[in-house]
This record gives structure tokens, sequence and C-alpha cells, in this order.
């Protein structure tokens, strides 16, 4: 397993786990109609949209996008087995801190140890970033028992809540 930024020629990979990642919150965390609404965005408009923000957060600093890769698997798409994206220094206002964006992980890799390596991938990287509080901040679903205890593993702790409504 080869743990690395982000590269071009990983697109269609990214793109798959990236799909993964979406319908597993519409499925694992709301049911029908929250899973119609996350296939209904990844169309390929959406994908070439995502697809060119990657590139342009990875031209900001290449470490940005992490990758884990399977060699052994069959096609360059399956060999992009999980990621880690933290949104680059310039978008630190966002929450006044680093923050990880997403990082996912194939089901049939999990617990080889290849989420710690993405983790830290990502710990690293927001240490690095100059910014107004030094805090490295996500959004789990509350559902997502199996996330949360992840992130539990790593001293994340309850920082607010988020609140949403249909536009």
């Amino acid at each position: 397993m080869e743990i690395r930024p982000y590269e071009p020629a990983d697109a269609e990979g990214l793109w798959q786990r990236k799909r993964d990642f979406e319908l597993g919150l519409g499925s694992d965390t709301g049911g029908d109609e929250k899973r119609s609404k996350y296939v209904g965005k990844l169309d390929a408009d959406y994908r070439e949209e995502w697809l060119e923000w990657v590139e342009c957060c990875v031209a900001e600093d290449e470490r940005c996008v992490t990758v884990a890769v399977d060699e052994s698997e069959k096609t360059s798409a399956d060999a992009v087995v999980g990621y880690a994206f933290v949104l680059p220094e310039s978008h630190r206002f966002i929450w006044d801190a680093a923050v990880l964006n997403e990082l996912f992980l194939s089901p049939a890799h999990r617990g080889t140890g290849v989420a710690d390596e993405l983790m830290t991938a990502a710990t690293d990287l927001a240490r690095d970033q100059d910014l107004p509080l030094d805090r490295l901040v996500l959004d789990v679903d509350q559902e997502n028992d199996r996330a949360k205890a992840f992130y539990d593993r790593y001293g994340f702790e309850h920082w607010g809540e988020m609140v949403a409504r249909d536009l």
C-alpha cells in the first residue's frame, strides 16, 4: 500500500472513492430519501466540477489530497482505495481552523491501518498550516458510529453543532 499525494492519473479512482463516500453517507445515515439526494447530485457535471476543485486545491498544496493506492488491484480506478482531503490553507477562515473535508477508505481495506496513515497525513498537513486556531475540524454525521469511533481515537471532541435547512 502506498500513501502519497494525489496525481492527475488518480482522477478516476479518486472519483470512484468520492462516489463511495457520498453514497455511503446517503445510505448509511439517512435512508432512501437522503440516498436519492446524494445519487442525484453525483452526475457528470458534478464529477467534472469536483475534480476541477481537487486540482485547484492540490495546486495550492499537493498534500491537500492524499491517496492510498493498492497496486495489486486490477484497474487503476480500483487502485485508489482511499483518500484524505484537507482544505488548503487559503480556506482556513471557513472554520478558523484546518478542515478535514473528507477521509474515506473502501470497506475491504478498513481495519488494516491505512486509515491511520491517511489521518497522519491529514494532521501533518494541518499542523503545517498557518491557522487562526490550532485545530483540525470535520463534520461527521451523528448516525455514523464507525466514523465517530475512528475520530474519537484521535481525540476529536464535540465542538459546536452544525444545523441545516432546505433552500
